[in-house]
């Protein structure tokens, strides 16, 4: 497939999520705006929504205005789904094979039904077309034009290993898009698994896109601050949330303070 072929696929994804077009989706959206008339108003890119969104609670924080109450899109898929927009206005982006680890459903649907050749793969995780560890691949190089993983490497201990494995199976100008979740300006290193970060073996920071930098021709960064505000692709968080994580003692980083934490989406050239 040429890169004019493929840029034009890319941009089809809106169309072809298969989430919050049915009919249930549609009523809970309706539901949803009629009884929080007084919010915020945003404009979801995944299935064009627009009213307000639901805030998400879980065991340690609420996110105020985190979830599309249609397509259930969170602030991560929003705004890498505008970066890939975004990569689709530019011919030179191919993504005839696709490699997508630890894939969330969210997302996977969507680049499944795109790409012929979508290959899934995780090390645990049941029904994947590949059980295997991002530190040793068992692929040959230059096997994929693309590698989507999202929030992975935060879980791997020897992360560089993973990033040079991702550099090798990448054809030549091909894309790895690698998001971790930022915790900071610096990369703080855990001793052990964190079992109040999902097992995150460390905070990544702004920094941590250096260790891209040191493998990859080219790293470029999209963030929430690329795209409009009607999309909410922040993370609100209710409170001083990042100024006390974990919420007891011994602190394992430094206090982030703030309600409002720009996200980013990195993507490498190979």
């Amino acid at each position: 497939m040429s890169p004019t072929a493929m840029s034009t696929e890319l941009s089809k994804l809106k169309f072809i999520d298969p989430r919050g077009r049915g009919f249930g989706g549609k009523l809970n959206g309706l539901k949803f705006k009629a009884k929080n008339l007084g919010r915020e108003r945003f404009h979801c890119p995944w299935c064009e929504y627009k009213g307000p969104f639901r805030d998400h609670v879980d065991a340690n924080a609420r996110r105020e205005h985190a979830q599309c109450p249609r397509c259930l899109s969170k602030e991560r898929h929003r705004l890498q789904f505008l970066a890939l927009g975004e990569l689709a206005k530019r011919p030179r982006v191919t993504s005839d094979r696709v490699l997508h680890c630890a894939p969330e459903p969210f997302l996977a649907r969507a680049l499944r039904q795109q790409y012929t050749n979508y290959e899934s793969a995780d090390l645990y995780a049941q029904g994947v077309d590949h059980r295997v560890d991002l530190r040793d691949l068992p692929f040959e190089d230059a096997r994929y034009d693309l590698v989507f993983a999202s929030h992975v490497l935060e879980h791997i201990d020897d992360d560089r290993a993973a990033v040079r494995e991702i550099h090798r199976v990448l054809r030549p100008g091909g894309i790895a898009i690698l998001p971790v979740p930022i915790m900071g300006e610096v990369t703080v290193e855990y001793d052990e698994p964190n079992d109040d970060e999902a097992g995150h073996v460390r905070a990544p920071g702004v920094d941590y896109f250096e260790r891209y930098r040191d493998v990859f021709a080219e790293v470029e960064v999209f963030s929430s601050e690329d795209f409009g505000e009607e999309h909410q692709t922040y993370l609100y968080f209710e409170g001083e949330w990042r100024s006390h994580w974990p919420p007891r003692p011994p602190f394992l980083r430094d206090a982030a303070g703030g309600t409002r934490f720009t996200d980013f989406v990195p993507v490498a050239t190979a």
